[in-house]
């Protein structure tokens, strides 16, 4: 297990892109809140018994109400607020952008809430991941004036929504295992995009076999897969650290649209994707223990 761990930044990254190629097989069959609704839903069915089986000690109702509104952060504001103000209008690429904005937020916040300590080299690899974003998304940048807060404000919402999501975990839910407290987040989650689902939606869902395997990849991969190794490393290291891999997720997503769907892929992204993975490992280099000085 330990000669994985090296591993599973990239993994990460990895399986979060496919997220985004996943919902684009998705979102023709069903509406937004809808879908999350059933993806969150068979996250919970799915983890749910693991973690009764597995004997664990029940969580106190603190640390399951702290993880339950950790996930209604980081699953269900956050992705109910992107898929909502693309379905309405926002662009890809601004979605992108604006979420790219994260790793910044979460960065101040965790400097401010859990007094991590960033150090100037760390601010040079936000600045350049955030640039290398900027490059990756800039071809499919539509910069529409009439958007208004309806398409705006969500993902607004949703960016801000993963960065305290991701601070709140590490502060406060870290003490529970994981299968317990992602069962709870999912939880949590159901509660935003259930009430949108009724509010905004029709319910209606086209049970192709193209959605029913986005809604199995999107359920174990990402809400089961991917969530188990965000929520690992976020325990296990510094937030700020652990957001910056999201600038890479851009770039990897358009090389995967690319050899998926043949979408255009400009050298100006292979730059940007470059630069990202140089921000990105500026911001997570760990500077290696000065040697003691030998005895005598």
């Amino acid at each position: 297990m330990q000669r994985l761990l090296p591993a599973f930044p990239a993994l990460f990254v990895l399986l979060w892109s496919t997220g985004f190629i996943g919902a684009r097989y998705a979102m023709p069959h069903a509406e937004p809140f809808t879908f999350l609704v059933l993806r969150f839903a068979a996250a919970l069915v799915l983890l749910a018994p693991v973690a009764l089986l597995a004997g664990l000690p029940r969580p106190g109702l603190k640390p399951a109400l702290h993880a339950m509104i950790a996930g209604g952060l980081i699953h269900g504001l956050y992705l109910g607020g992107v898929f909502f103000a693309v379905r309405h209008g926002l662009s890809a690429g601004l979605a992108a952008l604006i979420a790219g904005l994260q790793p910044l937020v979460t960065t101040l916040l965790a400097a401010r809430i859990l007094h991590e300590t960033i150090r100037p080299r760390h601010w040079l690899g936000l600045a350049l991941g955030l640039a290398g974003v900027g490059l990756v998304i800039l071809p499919k940048l539509d910069l529409d004036p009439s958007l208004g807060w309806i398409t705006l404000g969500p993902a607004v919402l949703a960016m801000i929504s993963i960065s305290v999501g991701t601070v709140w975990q590490k502060r406060f839910v870290g003490g529970l295992d994981l299968r317990t407290g992602t069962a709870l987040q999912y939880v949590g989650a159901l509660v935003p995009v259930t009430i949108g689902s009724f509010l905004f939606e029709t319910q209606a869902i086209d049970w192709t076999a193209e959605f029913v395997f986005a809604l199995l990849w999107l359920t174990l991969v990402l809400s089961i897969g991917a969530i188990f190794l965000l929520l690992f490393l976020i325990r296990e290291g510094a937030v700020s650290k652990v957001s910056s891999l999201m600038y890479l997720v851009p770039g990897v997503t358009a090389v995967m649209a690319f050899l998926l769907f043949g979408e255009r892929l400009a050298p100006v992204q292979l730059c940007g994707l470059a630069l990202a993975g140089i921000g990105v490992a500026a911001a997570t280099h760990a500077r290696a223990p000065k040697e003691a000085p030998p005895l005598g």
